[in-house]
Parts: structure tokens; C-alpha cells; sequence
């Protein structure tokens, strides 16, 4: 039973501790959504991601750091403590939420590699300037240009939208997907659908999913509108062009993996054709991303969490105050 209790509790604190916090981050990006539209859009994709991925990190963070610990030193082995069905309702529910986000870390991965395997087996490689990663002209019916694979990028352009755009807006559509490589987007995209799933039927955090995925799209025109007002100009060209081509009623499907010129999850074209327009009157050199302290502070202050919490937890007094509270909960739940 010690050993059946002390999982339970990990299970059902690692539920209720993700799912206070991602509610309360979700509460906070709406509160922060003006200040957040004054900022760059690469910044505001960074600071919406560590908002988003912050409240598992910080749930492993305490379970691992504090719940554990205190439990292995300060809970009797003999302490006659059982499993109230609520207790073991929550256990459950959070059991469940982890194997599907284990599951959908599959599938995604699964996923992405037939995809891979498939686009490679109809595609050629070629050498294409302003590129970094290994680059494929692929033979589909869907007007595709993407970068596929989270560690080891690969991308893919359909034959006829190589044909179709003029080599200037074809470089400013590179440029945007170089944007989405730089800022490692598609493994980003990844850990937060993973992340989602372990909340279950929760939704809390979408609404964050949501804005992130905007905000990496604006981020990568923006890289490329950076270089100049033309090649702003040339991207919403091939934005129109290609969203031309796309046939009636059809839909790529996209692995979280993928980061695609146009997909599901990003702006309407009409939305970021008029953004690009906006950009392309503006001073390139204002479109450069607010300063790395601005862009790192939620970064820097997730590691303060996670190194202050390492930090306390050694001192058996916190141990015991945590062991207390669990206690607390137990009772609750009872």
C-alpha cells in the first residue's frame, strides 16, 4: 500500500498542479495580450511558449524536487493510509492524460517519419541558395513548401509551385521557412501538443496554443520582411499565388512536426498579406526583435524556478512542511 499511495499521490498532484497552472498562465496571456501585441512577434512566440510549457515543467519540477523527497523520507510505511476513490479518480485521469500525451509523442513521431519517407520517395534533391538544410523539389498535386522534422529539418517544395513563382518570391518564401528554423518551431509545436495531452479533456491552454501558432507564423514573415520592403512585398505574392493553387475543398494533413507555408493553425492569407504590406512600409531595421533580455526574461525566469526549487528542497524543514501538505490533501480526498 506505500508503494501504491505514493504513486497515486504523484499521479494526481502531477494533474492538479499542471492544470492550476496552465488556467492560471492562460488567465495571464489574456491580461498580458495588449502589451504582448506591442511587442515583436518572434518575442511574443517566445514568451507565449514558456507560458504554455512552463506548468509541466513546473508540476515534474515539484513532484520531482519536493513531493517525492519529503514522501520517501517523512511518509511511515506502515502509516494505514489508503486510496479514497477520489484520490484515485484524480490518479486515473492524470494516468490516462500521461499515457496520451506518451501516445501522441508517438503518433507524432510516427507520423512525421511516413511522411518523410513518403515525400522523399517522390522528391529530388536540389541546391537552393539561402537555405541551410537538405532541400527537395517533391512531385504533389498540393502546393506544399515545408520543413519537416524537428532535430534533422528537411525541406520540401511541390514541382509546380517551383515553377510557379517568380525566383524572388520563391527566396522570400525560403526566407519565411528560415525564419521557422531559426526560432526550432516545429519542435516547439511538438512539445506543446504532447504537453496538451497530458491535461486530458481539460482545455485550458489552447487559447495559448492558439496565439502561439499565430505568433510563430508573424515571426517568420517578419524574418523574412526583415532583409527588405521588397522581399515583404514578394511574400505576400507568393502567399496569394500559392493559396490560389491549393484545389477546391482539400487538406493537407500536417504532422505537429511540420512547419508549413500555409497550414490550419496559422492566420488567414488575407491577414497576413496586409501585415506583410504594413512591414513593407515600415524600416526594416525597426522589424529587428526587441532585445534578447526582453525576449529570454520568461526563459530566465522559468530556470529561476526550477533553480530555487532545487535549491530549497534540500533543507529537511521544507521537506516536512511539503510532507504536511500532502498529508493535508490525503485527508481532503478522503
Amino acid at each position: 500500500m506505500y508503494e501504491f499511495l505514493g504513486i497515486t499521490l504523484v499521479l494526481a498532484l502531477l494533474l492538479t498542479i499542471n492544470a492550476t497552472a496552465t488556467l492560471i498562465a492562460a488567465g495571464f496571456g489574456r491580461l498580458c495580450r495588449p502589451l504582448l501585441r506591442k511587442c515583436s512577434a518572434r518575442t511574443r512566440a517566445e514568451i507565449l511558449f514558456v507560458m504554455r510549457i512552463g506548468p509541466p515543467v513546473l508540476a515534474i519540477v515539484a513532484i520531482a524536487a519536493f513531493m517525492i523527497p519529503s514522501y520517501l523520507i517523512y511518509e511511515p510505511h506502515a502509516s494505514g493510509e489508503s486510496v479514497s476513490w477520489k484520490l484515485g479518480l484524480l490518479a486515473t485521469l492524470s494516468a490516462i492524460g500521461v499515457g496520451l500525451a506518451i501516445s501522441r509523442g508517438i503518433r507524432t513521431w510516427l507520423a512525421t517519419s511516413q511522411l518523410l519517407n513518403d515525400w522523399l520517395a517522390n522528391s529530388t534533391e536540389i541546391e537552393l541558395e539561402g537555405i541551410g538544410v537538405p532541400t527537395f523539389v517533391l512531385q504533389h498535386r498540393f502546393p506544399i513548401i515545408a520543413v519537416v522534422g524537428a532535430l534533422r529539418p528537411r525541406l520540401f517544395i511541390a514541382d509546380h509551385v517551383l515553377e510557379s513563382l517568380s525566383a524572388e518570391e520563391l527566396a522570400a518564401a525560403v526566407s519565411h521557412e528560415c525564419g521557422h528554423l531559426a526560432a526550432h518551431d516545429n519542435f516547439k509545436r511538438s512539445v506543446m501538443r504532447v504537453s496538451r495531452a497530458a491535461l486530458l479533456l481539460i482545455p485550458c491552454g489552447r487559447s495559448l496554443d492558439r496565439a502561439w501558432s499565430e505568433a510563430s507564423e508573424s515571426a517568420a514573415d517578419e524574418h523574412a520582411a526583415q532583409q527588405s520592403s521588397l522581399v515583404a512585398l514578394n511574400l505576400a505574392s507568393a502567399l496569394v499565388r500559392i493559396a490560389r493553387m491549393i484545389p477546391n475543398g482539400q487538406r493537407q494533413e500536417i504532422p505537429a512536426a511540420v512547419s508549413a507555408f500555409l497550414s490550419e493553425d496559422s492566420p488567414g492569407v488575407k491577414v497576413r498579406v496586409r501585415r506583410l504590406v504594413e512591414l513593407a512600409a515600415t524600416d526594416p531595421r525597426l522589424l529587428v526583435s526587441n532585445a534578447s533580455i526582453v525576449r529570454f526574461v520568461p526563459w530566465l525566469v522559468l530556470a529561476l524556478f526550477v533553480v530555487v526549487g532545487v535549491t530549497i528542497e534540500s533543507r529537511p524543514h521544507v521537506l516536512a512542511a511539503v510532507h504536511h501538505v500532502v498529508e493535508n490533501i490525503v485527508v481532503v480526498l478522503s
